[in-house]
């Protein structure tokens, strides 16, 4: 689904070079989490996969599905079925989370929305994602806590169903609770058409995820690759070994 090869970026406003020759591979099916300690370069690939102008490839490529998105714009590669949460998900006063909504399915599917079956399927989701109904018309993300704004993530992802979802530290700020309805979230969306990439510090989300792989990313170049037994290794000992 997902083939990075030899990926290099640099930060636009000052020329640094953060990815140095990235390689990744993502079949259908799989879940991947990406480990690494801050400045890796983690936040950083998820940006460039989906084309934020603060990053720059200067070589390498993104393959998805076959194709080659080097030069597709975000908009582009959301709607060939890409998907990114953010670490700190933005506020958009005077845009309801309906609206929202709505507006971002139909983009996503270019076909007119059955008001009635939608509403049907959000509210659905919301009561499994423990969302109160009157979330609804509140403007999104506004005034929302950190978790609020994380299971709102995860409702849009399970509205919009896209192949591939990329989670930047959706975890990040989580109390167990609302970390759990996060991980139940995941666990909802993924099915074997679809593939997961989780980029995370904590091995809590992945608590009862079924992990394909774990890759652990320094200074811009994945060093070591492994099971789920490599994210406990890492939680018990941090770093240190791959760090040389």
């Amino acid at each position: 689904m997902l083939q990075i090869k030899n990926l290099h970026t640099i930060a636009v406003d000052d020329g640094s070079a953060i990815l140095k020759g990235l390689d990744l591979n993502i079949k259908k099916g799989e879940i991947h989490v990406i480990m690494g300690p801050n400045g890796s370069g983690k936040s950083t690939l998820a940006n460039t996969i989906f084309a934020n102008p603060r990053y720059e490839i200067t070589d390498g490529s993104i393959i998805f599905e076959g194709k080659n998105i080097n030069d597709l714009d975000t908009t582009k590669r959301a709607r060939l079925g890409m998907f990114l949460s953010f670490q700190s998900p933005v506020e958009l006063p005077g845009v309801s989370v309906a609206n929202f909504l709505k507006t971002a399915k139909n983009n996503m599917t270019g076909e007119k929305i059955n008001l009635y079956n939608f509403a049907k399927e959000t509210n659905e989701l919301m009561k499994k994602l423990h969302i109160p109904s009157d979330a609804l018309d509140r403007d999104l993300n506004v005034g929302f806590s950190g978790g609020e704004k994380k299971k709102m993530e995860m409702l849009q992802l399970l509205t919009l169903n896209p192949k591939l979802a990329i989670l930047d530290e959706t975890d990040s700020g989580l109390d167990v609770d609302a970390i759990k309805i996060v991980r139940d979230g995941i666990k909802m969306y993924k099915n074997s058409d679809n593939a997961v990439l989780i980029i995370t510090h904590s091995t809590k989300i992945l608590e009862g995820l079924d992990i394909d792989y774990v890759h652990v990313l320094v200074n811009g170049k994945i060093v070591k690759t492994g099971d789920s037994s490599l994210a406990l290794e890492i939680d018990k000992n941090g770093y240190k070994d791959y760090l040389g």
